[in-house]
């Protein structure tokens, strides 16, 4: 579905359209003076979010993924691409 975008004052007046439009999946990005400052999205949108999992867990993971010299990795990489 297509997000809609609607200013502040519109969406104001189509509250409750907006309301049965999130129930049916539909987001709407409220703007004011054409700057986006909030979203109206259905609920199991933000739950989602709700349970995403911190990635603080794979904070180092990457440690030795390009070798003991990482330069010279990068650089042979780099070479295959001027190829």
């Amino acid at each position: 579905m297509k997000i809609l975008h609607k200013g502040s004052e519109e969406a104001r007046n189509e509250l409750p359209k907006l309301l049965e439009g999130a129930e049916g999946g539909q987001s709407t990005v409220i703007t004011r003076r054409g700057r986006a400052v909030a979203a109206l999205v259905p609920i199991g949108h933000l739950r989602s979010m709700e349970q995403q999992k911190s990635l603080l867990s794979l904070k180092g993971s990457g440690r030795g993924l390009w070798g003991k010299d990482s330069g010279r990795t990068l650089k042979k990489l780099r070479e295959e691409w001027d190829r």
